[in-house]
């Protein structure tokens, strides 16, 4: 990108939007932060509450971009208040982010919205683009893998109930976003690796869909840049695999071959103890990046091997550095 741009991030303290911060932020583009807690950071930090309209829509005026990621966290229990909570907080921050836009005189040129390739139905038998089947699980599936295909519609229903004639708008169904940083899901996968509890979990037939950072990052610029694209867009690296090697592979990187298999009764136990749902291990998500792929977009890390290895060097030169718990 040639000039620099205003980019405002919705939520944007978590760990992607803190990858996507730093990395407009290097790019000397102007970046501001709408954030629900003031807290010191390279870039700019403004306060709102997610619900309601405040003097926080003035950062949306004349931006080029808006980048809505608020949403807690679903790595809980799913009990009646987190799904409530995990539900609103995605679905009221885009219906606010809409009104706001609404009474805009220069609203932003581009507003791309956080989804979940988790919107698609378990599958192992076949590759899910932007066309895939929405929905469905498997007969006997939990009722937390329909509560989660409940948030993605609801939230993208949101996202495109809004009108918005001066907006182009593209919802992100984004895979796993892997980054060395603590705190993500790739570190928790290499923690499992280096006390050799990384092995297949349950039948590992289940297939895991996947984004290197560096991917994720130059995505979100091309789709900025591509002007003609618009609705929904996979971010997923282009060759998901199967549980049972994407493990095996994570350990080969690391270094630790063997490991013990963790069966589904074991991940049943250990989701209760640890307060989350075996959902986020269990269910198949074989998602494609169809339209990124059609438009010319070409990865970095398209396959899982090479993308481990590099992630794997990095966590081992950040905690040298002291930038990563023991």
């Amino acid at each position: 990108m040639s000039s620099p741009l205003r980019i405002v991030f919705a939520g944007g303290s978590g760990q992607v939007g803190s990858i996507l911060a730093r990395h407009f932020h290097a790019g000397k583009h102007q970046v501001t932060v709408l954030s629900r807690s003031a807290r010191s950071a390279a870039w700019r930090v403004v306060r709102w509450d997610g619900s309601t309209l405040g003097d926080w829509r003035v950062e949306l005026e004349q931006a080029d971009v808006l980048i809505n990621l608020a949403g807690r966290s679903v790595n809980c229990r799913y009990n009646a208040v987190n799904r409530r909570e995990i539900k609103e907080s995605r679905v009221t921050p885009t219906r606010l982010l809409g009104q706001a836009i609404s009474q805009l005189t220069d609203p932003p040129r581009l507003w791309m919205n956080a989804s979940t390739a988790t919107i698609y139905r378990h599958t192992v038998d076949r590759a899910m683009d932007e066309a895939g089947e929405i929905g469905g699980s498997e007969p006997g599936a939990p009722s937390t893998w329909h509560f989660s295909i409940d948030v993605a519609t609801s939230w993208e229903e949101a996202f495109f109930a809004a009108v918005t004639p001066r907006t182009r708008k593209i919802a992100l169904r984004s895979a796993v976003t892997m980054s060395p940083d603590r705190g993500g899901i790739f570190a928790t996968l290499l923690g499992l690796v280096r006390v050799g509890l990384g092995g297949t979990a349950g039948s590992g037939q289940q297939f895991v869909s996947w984004i290197h950072e560096a991917d994720f990052r130059n995505a979100i610029e091309f789709l900025i840049r591509h002007e003609e694209i618009n609705g929904v867009v996979n971010l997923a690296a282009p060759n998901p695999l199967p549980n049972r090697d994407f493990m095996s592979e994570l350990r080969q990187a690391w270094g630790t071959p063997i490991a013990l298999p963790v069966r589904k009764w074991m991940l049943e136990i250990g989701a209760v103890f640890l307060r989350t749902e075996t959902e986020l291990i269990l269910k198949s998500r074989r998602v494609v990046p169809g339209r990124l792929l059609q438009s010319g977009f070409r990865f970095q890390f398209p396959d899982w091997p090479a993308a481990a290895q590099d992630l794997v060097e990095r966590w081992r030169a950040e905690k040298a550095v002291g930038r990563q718990d023991a």
